[in-house]
């Protein structure tokens, strides 16, 4: 373990092997950090929260600060944040709220480039990439693999599907399906993210079935519902599919059309 001089560390943190800890940062009370994690220089991590291992975090980060709502009343929730995950420089991710499950969580293999926001009650998936100035606010979901480009901006309660790419400047008002391509402001479908689902391992019959899949949604003329109905029976043979049409069927704010 190092810890710069100048850094504060409350007696009461639980700080894992091999953990780096630069000049002037701040480690308050109920904060949890793994093994071999990397917190640079004028960084302010607040409790309780729970961080993994092998995470590398910038400096002038704010981890675990308290919501932005103004119902928050000092209640004890957490922010839980996995591990390897990369964390840029000035990202703010904030705890939860009691009416929103008290959980804001991060998972593994992400990365957050620089002036990243993560609201309260937030659940980010796995191998995500975030570019800057991205921002969800409270109660988004984002799914495993998904990119969102700079400056994407996700309203609260928003849902993004596994695999899908917004572009830069997106403004995101409703859930956005897997596998797709979205931009604009109010974003708009463009296709699925075909090189995206390539590199990672998906075989040319399922990006044609999804090919298939998004051509219903968005281009046969169908309702919501019956075009649902025609993706789950395409999904009988293809699990892409199907997980593409519960999404569907399981959508809070509606999808973007």
């Amino acid at each position: 373990m190092s810890i710069h001089p100048t850094a504060i560390v409350d007696s009461s943190a639980e700080i894992g092997a091999d953990v780096v800890i630069g000049a002037y940062s701040v480690i308050g009370p109920g904060v949890v950090i793994g093994d071999r994690c990397k917190i640079g220089p004028h960084v302010v991590i607040q409790g309780p929260t729970r961080i993994g291992e092998d995470n590398d975090i910038h400096c002038f980060v704010s981890l675990g600060g308290p919501p932005q709502d103004k119902k928050y009343n000092g209640e004890p929730t957490r922010l839980e944040i996995g591990h390897r995950n990369v964390i840029r420089e000035s990202v703010t991710i904030n705890r939860g709220t009691v009416n929103g499950g008290g959980l804001t969580q991060v998972g593994d293999d992400n990365l957050f480039m620089a002036y990243i926001h993560i609201a309260h009650d937030c659940h980010v998936g796995n191998k995500t990439i975030f570019s800057n100035n991205a921002s969800l606010a409270g109660h988004a979901t984002i799914g495993d693999q998904v990119i969102l480009s700079g400056f994407t901006l996700v309203h609260q309660f928003c849902t993004i599907g596994a695999h899908a790419f917004t572009g830069m400047g997106s403004a995101i008002s409703k859930d956005i399906p897997p596998y797709l391509m979205v931009s604009g402001n109010p974003a708009a479908p463009h296709g699925i993210n075909k090189e995206g689902l390539k590199r990672r391992g998906f075989t040319p019959e399922n990006i044609a079935n999804l090919r298939r899949a998004y051509k219903v949604l968005y281009r046969s003329g169908l309702g919501l519902e019956e075009a649902r109905v025609e993706l789950l029976k395409m999904g009988e043979e293809d699990a892409s599919v199907r997980t593409f049409a519960e999404f569907i069927g399981n959508t809070r704010r509606s999808i973007i059309r």
